[in-house]
């Protein structure tokens, strides 16, 4: 497995751990609609919560949160409204994203809540 591949499962492990502390419920991992992937669907306080999880070794070319495009975005929101209906989740949801900069022998995690919204 590629080394940036490795990098990004073990942030997604660290975005598991830190939300599970935090009181979130983990629905899913990794579900895929299509070509759409998310990464977490988390559920805390009747909010389904999509996150995407953005791990980095620097921010030399920006931050992580930075690389969550509005292509990415796109792909969420069209994987979430799927999950939902499956899921027949009738309450809010919401976008986060979960962003860890790795150092060399630790990392920071950051969580933004309300990342973003998908347009109409």
């Amino acid at each position: 497995m590629a080394l940036h591949n490795d990098l990004g499962k073990q942030g997604e492990v660290i975005a598991k751990e830190y939300l599970e502390a935090n009181g979130y419920e983990i629905l899913d991992e990794n579900w895929t609609y299509g070509k759409a992937e998310l990464d977490l669907i988390a559920y805390k306080n009747r909010i389904m919560v999509f996150v995407e999880v953005k791990a980095r070794t620097s921010i030399a070319f920006g931050e992580p949160e930075d690389f969550v495009d509005t292509a990415k975005q796109k792909q969420m929101e069209l994987a979430s409204a799927e999950y939902i209906e499956i899921m027949n989740h009738q309450n809010d949801i919401r976008f986060d994203i979960i962003a860890i900069t790795f150092t060399k022998n630790s990392y920071t995690l950051n969580h933004i809540e309300d990342a973003f919204w998908p347009e109409d």
